[in-house]
């Protein structure tokens, strides 16, 4: 029952981290960074450094704050490191799936951190085994890495533009040598990477959100394509040889990034107001206050409240400290599930008429179950309004998304979801409405239109590697 529930929520697959220090606490720094990037995977975390031209390395399973504490942060010496933090969706869920990868190349040890998915790793990896590569893990991480191995250049940048050059999908990358920090993007863009600064330190990371929880700023994103090398001396960028327009992934801006930070110049925090703005104008509702799902939802119907002037009310209250391993719920106490992470404030709810924003709907499983209980405390009508449109194709570049026939969105007709979910009407924010909100352009919006950046023809299955070759520790 906690999958079911879990995974009604989109899930991103990773976060990175690195950082040049002057200070020589790069790993201390770096755990903080992961912090800030928790909510972009709870299944592993791990962090590699660079202690005199020695590269130590720790990872395992759960959250940052279980993974690490603070005798193994100070064994974690040197001024270079990088973290990461995973939900695995390509690979098995088990420690030795986690990351930073460390392997060896003719440039020396290097330890590898990756965001993204690509969607021909299944290929790419048959052709490595042909050639004589031994794999270890299911993820297509080790596949880049062994690419990199496999180079005979000297220069480890020229190497990586070659690498690029075989790798179709997503993928934000955080390379660390004995004495540097590389920082790639997939020439769409797709996955998020920016640049920020600490003083004299410079850092990369999937989010600025990161950067202020350090004490550092936001420099700039990454470019699609773009190299970025980062050494004790600064940093160097390596501009791509072919410049495309950045897709960079819209849910970005409607769920996965933290509101607090900074995508593509602009505040996520404030594109989600607008867009819960725009979502009023488009679909308008009448009730007694707007309620959002939180908290990804809350922006959005503050937004909403705002253009219509219905005041907002907390009708929901999000248990926070739910972790990823409580007890499954019977079949006959599904109602538990719900419950442990969002409780009805019956008496704000009873004898009123809501609207309730929220992100999106995946399998519909959850809002339906949340509606439901809104109903047992008394609630009025329900006016379900969503700040994104329908999701109705899956995703083949990092994120967890469910085939067609699981799809809500995909199988039924929007009058015919607001039905099944129990809501009195429903309303989802329009494809152009989202694109405004974002106040700019150049995104990939496949799992909403069908239209992806990249040819998927023949695109590998999400979880096909995993169903040949489980990895168990």
């Amino acid at each position: 029952m906690r999958d079911e529930i879990m995974r009604e929520e989109l899930k991103e697959e990773c976060g990175v981290f690195g950082i040049v220090s002057r200070e020589g606490r790069a790993s201390r720094t770096t755990y903080y960074g992961l912090f800030a990037l928790q909510h972009r995977g709870q299944e592993s975390a791990g962090i590699a450094v660079s202690e005199d031209g020695d590269i130590h390395l720790h990872k395992a399973m759960g959250l940052v704050g279980e993974v690490f504490d603070d005798a193994k942060l100070e064994e974690l010496k040197g001024d270079l490191a990088v973290g990461h933090v995973r939900y695995s969706t390509s690979g098995d869920s088990s420690v030795i799936n986690a990351q930073p990868l460390v392997f060896k190349t003719r440039q020396g040890t290097i330890a590898l951190c990756h965001n993204g998915n690509l969607a021909n790793s299944l290929a790419l990896r048959e052709s490595l085994k042909e050639k004589g590569s031994i794999f270890q893990t299911t993820v297509d991480t080790e596949v880049i890495a062994a690419l990199l191995a496999g180079s005979s250049d000297s220069d480890l940048v020229i190497s990586i533009r070659s690498v690029m050059k075989e790798l179709k999908g997503a993928y934000a990358l955080i390379i660390m040598t004995r004495d540097r920090l590389i920082g790639v993007r997939d020439p769409l863009g797709i996955r998020p990477l920016c640049i920020g600064r600490k003083e004299k330190d410079l850092m990369l990371s999937s989010e600025s959100c990161a950067f202020e929880t350090v004490g550092g700023s936001l420099l700039r994103d990454v470019m699609p394509g773009e190299i970025v090398v980062i050494d004790r001396s600064g940093m160097k960028s390596y501009p791509p040889e072919e410049k495309n327009e950045e897709k960079l992934c819209i849910f970005e801006f409607i769920y996965f990034g933290r509101p607090d930070s900074v995508m593509k110049g602009q505040s996520l925090y404030m594109s989600r107001k607008r867009a819960g703005k725009i979502l009023c104008r488009e679909v308008p509702a009448d009730a007694d206050f707007v309620c959002s799902v939180p908290d990804s939802g809350t922006p959005s119907a503050i937004g909403f409240s705002e253009a219509s002037g219905i005041p907002f009310l907390e009708g929901l209250v999000k248990n926070r400290y739910v972790g990823r391993t409580f007890i499954k719920p019977s079949q006959n106490q599904r109602e538990i599930g719900v419950a442990l992470k969002l409780n009805v404030l019956e008496e704000v709810v009873r004898g009123k008429s809501i609207v309730l924003v929220d992100d999106s709907i995946v399998r519909g499983t959850t809002i339906k179950r949340l509606i439901s209980r809104l109903r047992a405390c008394g609630a009025g009508k329900i006016h379900l309004r969503i700040s994104a449109p329908p999701v109705m194709w899956p995703c083949f570049f990092g994120i967890d998304t469910p085939s067609r026939d699981e799809l809500l969105g995909a199988r039924f007709s929007v009058e015919e979801i607001g039905r099944l979910v129990g809501a009195d009407s429903i309303g989802y924010l329009s494809l152009e409405g989202l694109i405004e909100a974002t106040s700019s352009s150049g995104f990939c919006t496949g799992c909403f239109s069908g239209q992806y950046p990249l040819d998927i023809e023949g695109a590998d299955g999400r979880y096909a590697l995993d169903t040949a070759q489980k990895v168990r520790t």
